[in-house]
């Protein structure tokens, strides 16, 4: 079996427990790996809220909820599982076919919805994950802004 080679970008777990946010670190093979990074949210327990930022190669981010009947994703350029594994695994999770290697545009492929529980609605994060202009950080820290945990996310990320 190859070895894959490292994947630039983080990977942050996500709790809301009591009404109080915590991020912590993923490890780095979470980025190379959906079902590495489903495995290990999974293993968070908690009562509240708990998701996956994962920010790829200053590409593209995904995000990665778990729950009893499957994983949400969201994937924030469905381009980027003609280049990457973790986003060609999204694809597949999702049963959408990649865009054809011509097509060069840029959009956001799986729920929506998947953070409107923490006060993020789908149409503010369609428009997040649509700022082409924007890093995946700087959209994943407009994301941890509006659902209240940005300053957490922020020291965790001075921290890695």
């Amino acid at each position: 079996m190859a070895v894959k080679e490292p994947v630039a970008g983080f990977a942050v777990a996500v709790v809301r427990e009591d009404g109080r946010w915590r991020c912590s670190a993923l490890d780095g093979d979470a980025l190379n790996s959906l079902d590495t990074a489903i495995t290990a949210l999974a293993k968070m327990r908690s009562t509240g809220a708990v998701f996956g930022l994962l920010a790829v190669d200053d590409e593209f981010f995904v995000i990665v909820r778990p729950s009893p009947r499957g994983p949400s994703l969201l994937l924030s350029d469905a381009a980027a599982a003609l280049d990457y594994d973790i986003a060609a695994d999204v694809l597949d999770l999702l049963r959408v076919d990649p865009p054809d290697e011509e097509d060069e545009s840029i959009w956001p492929e799986g729920d929506l919805d998947i953070l409107s529980d923490v006060g993020l609605p789908a149409p503010e994060l369609e428009v997040i994950a649509s700022e082409v202009d924007l890093y995946p950080d700087e959209q994943l820290q407009m994301i941890a802004q509006r659902c209240g945990f940005g300053d957490q996310y922020t020291a965790l990320l001075d921290e890695i």
